[in-house]
């Protein structure tokens, strides 16, 4: 049900508009401080999460690690991705409360 609510979320926030996928743009994102939470799936390669990682420790950016990147494609309504940032606290902060619940 969890995992449900999250991914409901990130399609409202994609549709809001609030919503960057894609490891450039993602990169992009963090490096400018427009990224609130950076969204990594689980099945992306050890070099993409410890790239990720590693940034977003650097740039203080909150990281989750979730999902699958089939099914963070589906909720963005793309097709498979393995990176995302959400631009807007109010998202960020609902689906940080629901993976800490």
């Amino acid at each position: 049900m969890t995992r449900d609510k999250v991914l409901n979320l990130i399609g409202l926030a994609m549709k809001a508009g609030h919503v960057v996928s894609g490891e450039f743009s993602v990169e992009k994102y963090i490096k400018s401080g427009k990224a609130r939470l950076v969204i990594i799936a689980t099945d992306a390669s050890q070099n993409t999460k410890k790239k990720f990682e590693d940034k977003c420790k650097f740039y203080n950016v909150p990281i989750l690690i979730y999902s699958t990147k089939e099914d963070l494609g589906i909720a963005l309504g793309k097709g498979l991705r393995s990176s995302m940032t959400l631009t807007e606290d109010g998202f960020k902060n609902a689906i940080l409360k629901i993976t800490e619940e």
